[in-house]
């Protein structure tokens, strides 16, 4: 095990919080600084993102699945590593990473168990795993399998709390990856108003696409995240009117419509968006959905087989999509500058969840980790 020598002059204890149970008390307590194994790092965080609706999944009004104990929420986040245990060959101490909370079995089965470590059990058999890494980032120092983490090397300049905002970009990415958007494409995004979806919209901009047409219901929204893209977003305000919107989306791509679709729509209770959105596509187009719509998705038959279209479910992302997004910001082609970051101090977390539930489009809300290690650091 390789080991910080900083490290020994920490106490045994550190800052974390705590949630009892879904809905119940979510307290900051002392508590064990986590031990290193094989296969894992210990980080110190420095900046974790917050989730608009953290403050619900807190209450326990999700439909999630929670540890049976109690735990250490939070996803994302930015922290240097601290100590390495054995069997981990390419990371180093003080090195900056980046938190990838989607663990996935590392065996070889048919339908391995996988978990969003600090949220949720995603497969039906993920418990053991949820309890195994029950912890998020939510806290000082926190255990990751070195399998979770993306080093942030070449990215110095650029400070932790604009890092954290990687987390807006990466799961929009999973689904372009996913959805094959090639250079010179045409991207009609839905939901290019919301918090992913706006990460959508630059995405589809660095990744080279030659438009993207940013769809939603705020004009307001839209045109903050077309000023953001440059001239190569076109914002389109949807009206309701099924038949309206394709023509108007159809405008804007150009006659042949676009290439593919990305649906990131959030809480939808109507289908008209992403079906304007299906429905503006050229012959042979791609839709990724990766929204939360909870109504169904009325597909008529012919049209979808007479048009050669592709409807691809997209949940999360490949590990290997935080290599391609650290690419795109190191090269230039991602400016995370702008998204407007909003900080607090880990003592303020309920400030920070109410903050994170009022965020629109191009905001993130970052708990600074490093502005609570008062005597900890003296």
């Amino acid at each position: 095990m390789a080991l910080n020598p900083s490290l020994s002059k920490q106490p045994p204890t550190a800052r974390a919080w705590r949630l009892s149970s879904p809905g119940g008390a979510l307290e900051l307590a002392e508590v064990a600084m986590p031990r290193v194994r094989a296969g894992t790092v210990l980080l110190r965080m420095e900046a974790v993102p917050l989730l608009s609706y953290l403050g619900d999944y807190v209450a326990g009004k999700l439909p999630y699945w929670y540890p049976d104990r109690p735990f250490t929420p939070g996803t994302n986040g930015v922290g240097r590593i601290q100590a390495i245990g054995e069997d981990v060959h390419h990371l180093r101490i003080d090195q900056r990473v980046f938190v990838n909370p989607h663990l996935v079995a590392n065996e070889i089965v048919d339908d391995p168990a996988q978990v969003l470590i600090g949220l949720t059990g995603i497969s039906a058999d993920s418990g053991p795993m949820l309890e195994a890494w029950a912890d998020g980032t939510l806290r000082q120092y926190v255990l990751m399998p070195a399998s979770c983490v993306a080093p942030l090397d070449g990215l110095e300049p650029l400070t932790s709390g604009h890092l954290a905002t990687l987390g807006k970009f990466s799961v929009p990415l999973g689904g372009l990856i996913r959805g094959r958007l090639g250079q010179g494409e045409t991207l009609v995004v839905n939901g290019a108003t919301g918090y992913f979806g706006s990460a959508a919209v630059l995405l589809g901009i660095a990744m080279g696409a030659e438009r993207v047409i940013a769809i939603g219901r705020s004009m307001d929204g839209l045109e903050a995240t077309r000023q953001a893209g440059g001239p190569r977003v076109t914002p389109v305000v949807l009206t309701g009117d099924v038949d309206a919107d394709v023509s108007a989306i159809r405008a804007a791509a150009g006659p042949r419509g676009p290439h593919i679709g990305f649906d990131q729509v959030g809480g939808a209770t109507d289908a008209k968006s992403t079906l304007a959105a299906l429905r503006s596509l050229r012959r042979g187009g791609r839709l990724v959905l990766m929204g939360s719509m909870s109504a169904p998705l009325p597909v008529d038959y012919r049209e979808f087989m007479q048009n050669d279209w592709e409807l691809i479910g997209n949940f999360m992302y490949r590990a290997s999509a935080f290599k391609t997004l650290i690419s795109l910001v190191r090269s230039g082609l991602l400016d995370l500058g702008a998204i407007r970051v909003n900080n607090f101090p880990l003592d303020a977390l309920q400030a920070g969840m109410e903050a994170a539930a009022r965020m629109h489009g191009l905001d993130c809300t970052v708990l600074d980790i490093r502005n609570a290690r008062d005597e900890h650091d003296r």
